[in-house]
């Protein structure tokens, strides 16, 4: 568990990233690259960017220099991520090229110690190598996150405002409280009970950033360095659409059961031939249904390449996370009571 402890300063120097930290949503990203958990929610990102890397040949940068330096495990190196990204991309790369050569070589050390590093990892120290890294980031963000920032923005830019309307009527405590389902405020402590370790922060005055990210999933990640400027990067609300095959009856009741297929289908990122598939159906029949669902709002349609890629809307995702919640509810007996993260 990590444990972040408040003084009543620090409660006065709470802060909320006002846009994209550049630097961990490349981190997050990465780590979207390393797992399933969640890729319903970047589906439509998921397969562009694939596509994308493989096109422009990053995906060999990407899996030879990114990926082992960002990690999904319970480190990665700080300097990766610094204070100085809110500010932007160039801040922040600018930041990584400035770091001092004693902390990338301990970081990295660190990194080599804990899940493992290539042999490679500490010319990293380096300035030629480091200015290669600094480069394979930028080349990164600009084909596989810019394009997409426009709607990241828009995701960002609605949790704060939910948190603006939460501080509003209800205080800071209610703030803490309703970050995410992975945070729970203990007034004076910030608690983060799935951590890998036990840790605790105090703040002492020092106050905490709070960066909401686009493509965090689920687990949220603090900096490793108790030194550094306290930093806690957490996921924006996604809606959960694991449906197992027991809760398809009043789902296939609403919808009909080709329709309800369907939908299913979308919440992984699926093309029209593949609900077909998934449906029993033929492509054409798929085409019809996804049609409908599209024009009643749950899902949303993208062209990528020959093909159209199928994706649930905030809607959608709560229709079938509603299904889910009636049928576990139906089968449940009343009750008689009342370090780093990897993404």
């Amino acid at each position: 568990m990590l444990r972040f402890h408040f003084t009543p300063e620090d409660l006065t120097r709470l802060r909320v990233a006002a846009g994209p930290h550049p630097l961990w949503e490349i981190a997050a990203s990465l780590h979207r690259f390393q797992t399933r958990e969640g890729r319903w929610a970047h589906a439509f990102w998921y397969r562009t960017a694939c596509s994308t890397l493989r096109e422009t040949g990053l995906d060999r940068t990407t899996m030879r220099l990114l990926l082992p330096l960002f990690p999904r495990a319970s480190y990665f190196p700080d300097f990766l991520t610094p204070a100085e990204g809110i500010e932007g991309l160039d801040a922040g790369l600018d930041s990584i090229l400035a770091t001092p050569r004693h902390r990338v070589a301990d970081e990295v050390a660190l990194l080599q110690g804990t899940v493992g590093a290539p042999t490679w990892a500490h010319r990293v120290a380096e300035g030629e190598t480091r200015k290669q890294l600094v480069r394979a980031l930028r080349t990164y963000h600009r084909a596989v996150i810019a394009p997409h920032e426009e709607h990241i923005h828009e995701r960002l830019h609605t949790e704060r405002a939910r948190h603006i309307r939460t501080l509003f009527r209800a205080g800071i405590g209610a703030m803490l409280a309703d970050l995410t389902p992975a945070i729970r405020w203990r007034h004076p402590v910030l608690e983060v009970p799935a951590y890998p370790r036990q840790r605790d922060v105090h703040l002492g005055g020092r106050g905490l950033l709070l960066i909401p990210s686009y493509f965090c999933w689920n687990a949220p990640i603090a900096l490793a360095d108790p030194g550094l400027p306290p930093v806690l990067m957490y996921p924006v609300e996604h809606v959960p659409t694991s449906v197992p095959s027991t809760a398809h009856a009043p789902l296939n009741g609403l919808l009909g059961p080709t329709r309800a297929a369907v939908l299913r289908a979308a919440a992984a990122g699926s093309t029209t031939t593949e609900a077909a598939r998934r449906a029993g159906v033929t492509p054409t029949t798929a085409s019809h249904h996804t049609t409908l669902l599209r024009d009643a709002g749950l899902i949303t349609s993208h062209r990528y390449a020959n093909t159209v890629l199928h994706t649930l809307t905030p809607l959608g995702a709560a229709l079938l996370q509603r299904n889910l919640r009636g049928r576990a509810g139906a089968r449940q007996p009343q009750s008689t009571g009342t370090e780093k993260s990897g993404a």
